[in-house]
């Protein structure tokens, strides 16, 4: 039976329920590091049927008219402009068991009993005779093989920290710093966004990313962005709804000094110009998504850009288990598939958008690898130098950094890195966002920078 570490569960469970970015977050145990945009300032817009809320962060007052002028003037300002997309495959993705080092000594029976693959089972990897996909990640090879992905067999950083919570937080925030209150892709949008469009920064899913937490502009959370709405019991349409929204737009347009009063009104008025915003219809799509909740957000993620909202940074955590210590190998083989069919349906539905795609750079991470050895319950333990992957359409494809191989390991016995994780994000700063790394990524002259683009 799978099993996910304590650890994990918690870091999870308060991530995902009892603690947002905006509530503020408790370490999970003394020593670990808050989130990034614990404290921030939140207001909830209730939009739908379900209890559906948009979460908006940050940034200054959200002056009533402001709001929806903010993204008025965002799409016309920047229709053509980049976009990145961060998938969180949460975990720890065990990066052996994706691509089976084929040609290492050491990686035998004896290593993983019931991990091993039979290097006739795995699937050929492009570029490489060292190692070759697991037979359940067609999806990924496929994409690899038609130039769509970059793979980084061994991404990472030096003296990888074994927690969950700690090396997510230092993949949030572009450094490893446990201090740190900003997100890299927040610090990003302090730069170039505005004060008042919070979807320039948006997770689809119940909470903020952090590292969408910013010090500056507003971002935004929404779990389901198609059912943006207001509702009342018994009201479902015609003009009884119709004076219900105008009714909203009214409340909001009334100003009071009340401490109460007066941002309840604004925030009436603000959901008022959102749907108005969002009023029209989110464009459909004919490419089949796989089930589950990353194929449903990736969905999202390219319906709300076709439809022209002014996002310039959008983050998705695909909320699986890779934190496989017991029961791996069946776990392992559904995670992965679904995750390479969700990634592969997501790109088909960029490229089937005219212009679309070519705006469009993802990244795909997941906090560290596994153990190259098995443990005692057909597991993985926590581990170092773990895989990434950038996907799109003019991606240099291949592959940065090379496998470390598993006769010289780190002093705990785990794969060395041979890539970073801030060289991977001064690198698309600056080659796909155009920016100067050193105002986003601290001390961002030490790493450096792969050629990722074509």
């Amino acid at each position: 039976m799978h099993r996910s570490c304590d650890e994990f569960t918690r870091a999870s469970a308060a991530r995902s329920g009892r603690a947002t970015a905006g509530d503020g977050l408790p370490a999970i145990e003394p020593g670990m590091p808050l989130p990034a945009g614990t404290g921030m300032t939140r207001r909830s817009l209730l939009l739908g049927g379900a209890g559906l809320a948009l979460t908006i962060f940050g940034g200054r007052a959200l002056a009533p008219q402001a709001f929806a002028e903010g993204l008025d003037a965002a799409a016309a300002a920047a229709p053509d402009a980049p976009v990145i997309v961060s998938v969180f495959l949460s975990g720890g993705v065990d990066s052996i068991a994706l691509l089976a080092p084929v040609e290492d000594p050491r990686y035998t029976r004896a290593l993983r009993p019931s991990l091993f693959v039979e290097p006739a089972a795995t699937l050929p990897a492009s570029g490489t005779t060292a190692m070759r996909w697991h037979p359940s990640a067609a999806a990924f090879k496929e994409l690899h093989d038609r130039g769509r992905l970059t793979v980084f067999p061994a991404i990472g950083y030096e003296h990888a920290n074994g927690s969950h919570f700690t090396s997510r937080h230092f993949y949030e925030v572009g450094a490893t710093d446990p201090d740190s209150a900003t997100g890299w892709l927040g610090r990003y949008l302090d730069i170039v966004g505005e004060d008042h469009n919070p979807v320039q920064g948006f997770t689809v899913g119940p909470t903020l990313s952090p590292s969408l937490a910013s010090a500056r502009v507003a971002v935004a959370a929404a779990e389901a962005p198609q059912a943006y709405d207001f509702v009342s019991p018994g009201i479902e349409g015609g003009p009884f709804k119709d004076e219900l929204v105008r009714g909203h737009a009214a409340i909001g347009r009334l100003t009071s000094t009340d401490p109460v009063l007066g941002p309840a009104r604004a925030m009436h008025r603000d959901a008022a110009d959102l749907r108005a915003a969002l009023s029209a219809p989110l464009p459909g799509t004919s490419v089949s998504y796989p089930a589950g909740r990353l194929g449903q957000r990736l969905r999202d993620v390219v319906r709300l850009l076709a439809a022209g909202l002014p996002i310039r940074c959008a983050t998705v955590d695909a909320t699986a288990d890779f934190d496989t210590h017991a029961g791996q190998r069946d776990t392992f083989t559904e995670q992965i598939a679904e995750a390479g069919a969700a990634l592969a349906a997501f790109q088909a539905d960029l490229e089937s958008r005219p212009g679309l795609a070519d705006r469009v750079l993802t990244i795909a991470w997941s906090e560290f690898g596994r153990r190259p050895e098995e443990n005692g319950s057909a597991g993985t333990d926590h581990g170092a130098g773990g895989v990434g992957f950038l996907l799109g359409t003019r991606v240099r494809g291949g592959w940065v950094g090379e496998f470390p191989g598993l006769s010289r390991l780190d002093v705990e016995g785990n794969l060395l890195p041979t890539s970073d994780f801030r060289a991977l994000y001064a690198s698309v700063i600056e080659q796909w966002m155009g920016q100067d790394a050193a105002q986003v990524i601290p001390e961002a002259a030490r790493f450096q920078r792969y050629a990722l683009l074509r």
